[in-house]
């Protein structure tokens, strides 16, 4: 586990960015018939990495002000 906040906050933006990539890399922008429960799955855990990033990046500005 990171414990400093500078690596949390990078492994987060790294994560966040994999997961974007890989999402974007292997949809279809075309009308499918079934919707497929592994595509919901990975939107789901593309937000929820872009929203902990953003968190962190929030946490991150904040300490570096306190300075």
């Amino acid at each position: 586990m990171i414990k400093s906040l500078k690596g949390q906050f990078i492994l987060s933006i790294f994560v966040a960015i994999a997961f974007v990539y890989s999402t974007f890399l292997n949809i279809d922008f075309t009308v499918d018939e079934r919707i497929s429960p592994v595509r919901i799955l990975f939107f789901f855990i593309m937000i929820l990495s872009v929203f902990n990033a953003g968190l962190l990046t929030e946490k991150y500005i904040k300490t570096k002000q306190k300075k």
